[in-house]
């Protein structure tokens, strides 16, 4: 049996507007998926590291205060001369949907 984390790492995933996602095991720039894709844009996911903010109510009876957990993610547009990296993700914007 073999490890299938491991094929994850190798991959890179690539995120459709409307939620379909393709997997790629090999390299590929940026400008091959825009051709694939007229009228796109490729996009790095970076996530951001999550944040404890403390809840709005507190008793003073509760030993312990509560925490919300908020979960950020900030997109970077690629030039067309970049390469995707196997192991991170993107995604498919429209030029309909940046606003400059």
């Amino acid at each position: 049996m073999g490890n299938c984390q491991a094929v994850d790492a190798a991959a890179l995933v690539l995120q459709h507007p409307d939620g379909k996602i393709d997997r790629y095991y090999g390299p590929v720039s940026v400008a091959e998926i825009m051709r694939m894709y007229p009228g796109h844009y490729v996009s790095l996911i970076i996530p951001l590291p999550e944040t404890n903010i403390p809840a709005t109510t507190t008793t003073e009876t509760d030993d312990k205060s509560q925490r919300r957990v908020v979960r950020f993610t900030r997109v970077k547009l690629l030039r067309p001369t970049e390469n995707l990296v196997l192991g991170h993700a993107y995604r498919l914007i429209t030029s309909q949907g940046l606003v400059f």
